[in-house]
């Protein structure tokens, strides 16, 4: 696998001044340790309400590592957020309990209206989703009317519903390029990371709308330097969710599929890692062999909120997953009128992957 062309930064975006609402980021929770015995006993009634609701389970790359394993012993499946949602597309399940954060269980229910979306805590959002409000966001799509609009997957149905297109990092750069072809104007959104990193490779005229998450946001750059000569043979990758100063030292942009994809591939026997730590769990599967080391999140500025996992994604545990199969409850509802316009950009991302040969299960978002 070659390494990711370095983009060229230097270029100035256009300044845009909008007014973000404060994010309050949770504190990791602090789940109660569980024995061997009561993991087991907990996974075992799992297993058996999965069955009994005809429930297929859905975990993303970043929840905890007991719910990845769980969903693979299940038949169920462990991916990015639209893979999640293309896979209960093609379940017979009724019903797709999805271990995640919210954006991803709604765009599971986008996709899949027929069954019942189902997770663990409503409660786990998005510094993205939280960071781009869909009244505010509207309003700033009004002054921009000649542009069109192209979000991130990490974004909430209504902004999708403002949307042309939706993309996840894997596939965003082709379609900036196409678009920039047809000289459309660019108007992007959540991540300005993610944007300012397709534009300085696409060359595409884009206003980026001001969010960033705040995992990637935590890793440093010197620090990031000290690391990389303590380990002067470690490939460095980096989700482009990451500040600049942390992609310019990058041997591999990309999205959490192409990460993982990286470490198994790639000859080098370790690897420093710049994203939500986990993936480890899929990377170790995927290569055991290899040494993953995480970047750091200390040093200079650090303030530690996320320390490279995303605390809404720890929201995610096998008590409250037992607990919502228990129940039911939970559910993700979705305006049907809301539905319908969500629905179109997400299928022109797919219309477009399959004209072009892209296959989205390699092209997978954060």
């Amino acid at each position: 696998m070659n390494p990711t062309p370095r983009p060229d930064m230097s270029a100035n975006a256009p300044s845009i001044t909008v007014d973000l609402p404060t994010i309050k980021v949770p504190d990791h929770p602090q789940w109660p340790a569980l024995s061997t015995a009561e993991k087991e006993a907990l996974k075992t009634e799992i297993k058996t309400l999965l069955k009994q609701r005809n429930a297929v389970l859905v975990a993303h790359y970043y929840t905890d590592a007991d719910l990845q394993a769980l969903a693979e012993e299940t038949g169920g499946c462990v991916a990015d957020s639209l893979e999640m949602a293309r896979f209960g597309a093609e379940q017979e399940a009724e019903t797709l309990v999805v271990c995640g954060v919210r954006f991803m269980g709604e765009t599971s229910k986008i996709l899949n209206p027929e069954k019942q979306v189902i997770m663990p805590d409503l409660a786990a959002t998005c510094s993205l989703d939280e960071g781009c409000p869909a009244d505010q966001f509207s309003a700033f799509c009004d002054q921009y009317p000649d542009h069109t609009v192209v979000v991130y997957a990490n974004t909430s149905v209504e902004v999708k519903a403002r949307s042309d297109w939706v993309v996840t990092s894997g596939i965003a750069l082709p379609i900036v390029q196409h678009l920039a072809e047809r000289g459309e104007k660019i108007l992007w959104a959540p991540d300005r990371h993610l944007g300012h990193y397709v534009q300085h490779i696409s060359g595409a005229e884009m206003i980026f709308w001001p969010g960033s998450c705040v995992v990637h946001e935590e890793f440093k750059s010197v620090a990031l330097e000290r690391t990389r000569r303590l380990h002067p043979n470690a490939a460095v990758l980096v989700h482009p969710e990451s500040p600049q100063n942390i992609v310019d030292q990058a041997d591999v942009i990309g999205s959490t599929t192409a990460l993982i994809k990286a470490v198994k591939e790639m000859k080098n026997r370790e690897f420093i890692v710049a994203t939500d730590g986990g993936i480890f769990y899929k990377m170790q599967q995927m290569a055991p062999d290899k040494v993953l080391i995480e970047a750091p999140t200390a040093g200079e500025g650090a303030t530690c909120v996320s320390c490279a996992h995303c605390p809404w994604m720890g929201m995610n545990s096998l008590q409250n997953l037992a607990q919502v199969l228990r129940s039911g409850e939970n559910a993700i509802e979705i305006d049907p009128a809301v539905r319908e316009r969500a629905v179109k950009p997400i299928q022109r991302m797919l219309d477009f992957a399959k004209t072009h040969g892209i296959g989205m299960q390699n092209k997978g978002n954060a």
